[in-house]
């Protein structure tokens, strides 16, 4: 049974020539980056992580589209999406299927000097998140250190980029367990919601769901998406605004939202225990996994 496969894609921009359909298959097990690529020596570089539930990957278009608005937020060329989208199918075709897996996709600049971008996709097998979906997890809100506005008054930062160097994301991961809580929810030096590491925050207000805008210099998110599409058809309300951070301790509900847990219930924010929509989560939950897109 084959659980993992890489397809290392070759043409991954438009400054590559493709050559056939641009990719092809290599051991997974057999390291295939360069020591020297400007990836794993600078962290220079852009991907996605793409949840595959019952072999289908979710938001593939939106996770492509948004692997290239980061492309072009770093000034690398612009990525060959096609070639990316039938290296993405491949990979699936070539692993046996597994109801949840995860699919990362990710474009270096490649070696310095080079001229030439390194890309490759892989999948595996998802990891086992039903107790955060379920019971909930414990957050800390965490200053993230600049205002709501930087990504308009200092662009050369990169927020709203998924961009490969992801170390003080997963600083701060370790600062909240090392404070017991599992996760956080970044806040700005002038006290906007902004993002966790690695999810979105939708709130339920009354009847409404609300998730921090675009313009807050945080990633636009696939799965929050998804979520207020659910809403709809739930007949919730949805907004994409600015949300104080004071706003967290009057909400009724938070969910952390990503593709690979895709919508997980704060049960304690700053060891303040909330309350859990066990019924909501479920229909949420329930949502995601089956409308595919």
């Amino acid at each position: 049974m084959t659980t993992a496969s890489v397809m290392l894609v070759t043409a991954p921009t438009v400054q590559e020539q493709v050559d056939g359909v641009g990719f092809h298959e290599v051991d997974p097990d057999t390291p295939q980056l360069r020591v020297t690529d400007l990836g794993a020596t600078r962290g220079d570089g852009v991907f996605e992580t793409i949840g595959v539930i019952d072999g289908h990957p979710q938001s593939l278009t939106s996770h492509l589209e948004r692997l290239a608005a980061s492309a072009a937020m770093l000034d690398l060329p612009q990525p060959r999406l096609s070639v990316w989208r039938a290296a993405v199918q491949a990979v699936l075709a070539a692993v046996t299927p597994a109801p949840e897996m995860s699919v990362k996709v990710v474009l270096t600049r490649g070696e310095e000097g080079a001229g030439r971008c390194t890309g490759w996709v892989r999948v595996a097998p998802g990891p086992d998140l039903s107790r955060a979906r379920a019971d909930g997890v414990a957050v800390l809100t965490l200053d993230r250190g600049y205002r709501a506005d930087v990504a308009e008054t200092a662009p050369w930062l990169l927020q709203g980029a998924k961009y490969t160097s992801y170390a003080v994301n997963m600083a701060a991961l370790r600062h909240a367990r090392r404070e017991g809580a599992e996760d956080v929810i970044f806040v700005s030096s002038d006290g906007a919601v902004l993002e966790g590491p690695t999810a979105s925050v939708v709130l339920r207000l009354g009847d409404e769901l609300v998730t921090p805008g675009t313009d807050q210099s945080i990633l636009p998110g696939t799965t929050q998406d998804r979520v207020f599409r659910f809403a709809a058809e739930a007949g919730l309300s949805t907004r994409a605004r600015r949300v104080e951070a004071r706003e967290l301790t009057d909400t009724e509900h938070i969910w952390l939202c990503s593709s690979l847990r895709l919508c997980a219930p704060v049960r304690r924010l700053d060891g303040r225990d909330l309350a859990v929509d066990h019924d909501l989560t479920a229909r949420m939950l329930s949502w995601l996994r089956r409308v595919h897109d």
